[in-house]
């Protein structure tokens, strides 16, 4: 069975009337399923961030690689063989 990502559901059907859909989910992802089967994501614009987005800085990057590097070296030393 798929794990959704919300709460919100609705069918094929209730797309519809995809305004009534995006009223009830109060500005939430809605999955959208098919025969109980997960198609897709409704995702209204006030569930995106609004903030502003930047790149970040080479030092940023580096300072999170170096965070990760114990979990993500068993998997490099793993890769390295294959």
């Amino acid at each position: 069975m798929t794990r959704l990502l919300t709460n919100h559901i609705c069918t094929m059907t209730e797309l519809r009337e995809p305004h009534k859909v995006l009223e009830r989910s109060g500005g939430k992802p809605v999955a959208i399923l098919k025969n109980s089967q997960l198609v897709g994501y409704l995702v209204p614009e006030e569930a995106t961030g609004k903030g502003q987005h930047r790149y970040a800085t080479r030092e940023e990057v580096m300072e999170s690689l170096r965070r990760r590097r114990a979990v993500n070296q068993p998997v490099l030393d793993y890769l390295k063989d294959k």
